[in-house]
């Protein structure tokens, strides 16, 4: 009952303050009281909707996207929240500041958030610390990138750095390649560099099931911004190299859904309620190729019933939220998972 009074009371009041000093308020709050006796405040019952993907059990398909956990702070806290699955990330091989503030935006009228944030984040070691502390038992997945100042030459080496690093933790790797806040970073999803970098995480995948004695599913993320030539030839590529899992989709740099609002035009990626019916697109044309050969996990404007139920018939299997969260509070979560 007290999540119901998130939408008329609460968010007003914290939509007047800097989105990101409220998020990092948000993440230390969810932090101490998940680890706290005092973390039923946060537990809300959801319906068990179980479903097995990539090989992994589910309570249900409902999970937290990458990005808004970055170091792995707050996963008690979430998860006592309903999320049949939590991705924390993206983590870097060496800690970075991301980019210069102000650098996250509210798009309030479209219910949309610019953010070009860069993978500010504590490095690998700091959110293996925190995965290792938590008690959340659902599914958690951890969302790898690579530093900015790492050439795109070198970046399968931070990939595999931290592949390498978090396999024992991971109940699976997310592989972010489709991030428009690092310079160059979306190059790695076409051609050769994308054949080179799946090759390589399926080799070091095989080493890591042998060393620790688990297989860990692999997934990667790609972004909505793609022509369906480009997409075509990433889902080709995907069923080439027996990938576990993708994500449709990351966020848009496209503004034709908010040109008109206040600050559309901050550089970075747009998510949210704008980038519903292109995710679902995306979605829609790579289950026409995939198949059921590759599981989906939707992920983009996802903020009520119907739009994670779209994604879904779009061949979504599971599916991730992360701005309708942010508008809508815990309560989407519940809704979320008990009707679809």
């Amino acid at each position: 009952m007290l999540f119901h009074f998130y939408e008329p009371f609460v968010r007003p009041v914290i939509f007047r303050f800097d989105p990101e000093f409220i998020h990092e308020m948000t993440m230390s709050m969810l932090h101490y009281l998940g680890r706290s006796p005092l973390s039923f405040l946060l537990s809300q019952k959801v319906a068990y909707k179980p479903v097995d993907v990539m090989g992994l059990h589910f309570k249900n398909p409902i999970g937290l996207a990458a990005g808004l956990d970055k170091n792995a702070v707050a996963i008690d806290g979430l998860g006592k929240l309903g999320f049949g699955f939590i991705e924390v990330g993206t983590v870097t091989p060496v800690p970075q500041p991301g980019n210069p503030k102000k650098r996250l935006f509210r798009v309030v009228p479209a219910e949309g958030i610019i953010n070009r944030m860069g993978f500010n984040n504590d490095g690998v070691e700091a959110l293996i610390r925190q995965v290792e502390k938590s008690r959340y038992d659902g599914i958690t997945g951890i969302n790898i990138g690579k530093n900015k100042l790492t050439p795109l030459e070198k970046s399968i080496d931070d990939y595999l750095i931290c592949m390498d690093r978090v396999y024992r933790y991971a109940d699976y790797i997310t592989v972010n390649i489709s991030s428009p806040n690092t310079p160059d970073l979306r190059r790695l999803q076409f051609g050769n560099y994308f054949d080179t970098l799946l090759r390589s995480l399926k080799s070091k995948q095989r080493d890591l099931t042998e060393l620790h004695g688990k297989y860990v599913p692999v997934a990667i993320k790609v972004a909505p911004d793609v022509t369906d030539d480009e997409l075509k030839s990433m889902a080709d590529s995907l069923l080439r190299h027996h990938m576990d899992g993708v994500i449709a989709t990351n966020t848009t740099v496209s503004r034709d859904a908010v040109y008109d609002m206040p600050h559309a035009y901050e550089t970075g990626g747009l998510s949210g309620r704008p980038l519903l019916a292109r995710s679902t697109e995306v979605i829609r044309k790579l289950h026409d190729i995939l198949k059921d050969e590759i599981p989906i996990i939707g992920v983009g404007g996802v903020d009520s019933v119907m739009s994670a139920r779209e994604k879904m018939e779009a061949g979504a299997r599971l599916v991730q939220i992360y701005t309708g969260f942010i508008y809508h509070g815990p309560k989407l979560v519940k809704d979320l998972v008990d009707n679809i």
